[in-house]
């Protein structure tokens, strides 16, 4: 059984796109890779991030719009 992300759930990190922010476009195991703290970021205030699948089918990770970010 596989581990669980503590970003992404039961979902894949290379499968889930940030659609926010400077990263935007890159997957969460490209963050964990170059930006292990904005990585922590993530995992940390998972309740102010959402993932859904996109029109093309993709996962996006969305950014709760009340939330901010100081990166």
């Amino acid at each position: 059984m596989a581990n669980n992300s503590p970003v992404t759930g039961i979902i894949e990190e290379n499968q889930v796109i940030i659609d926010f922010g400077k990263y935007e476009g890159k997957t969460v195991s490209e963050i964990a890779d170059v930006d292990p703290e904005f990585y922590n970021i993530l995992s940390n205030q998972k309740e102010n991030f959402a993932i859904r699948r996109h029109r093309d089918k993709t996962f996006r990770l969305y950014m709760n719009p009340l939330f901010t970010l100081d990166n």
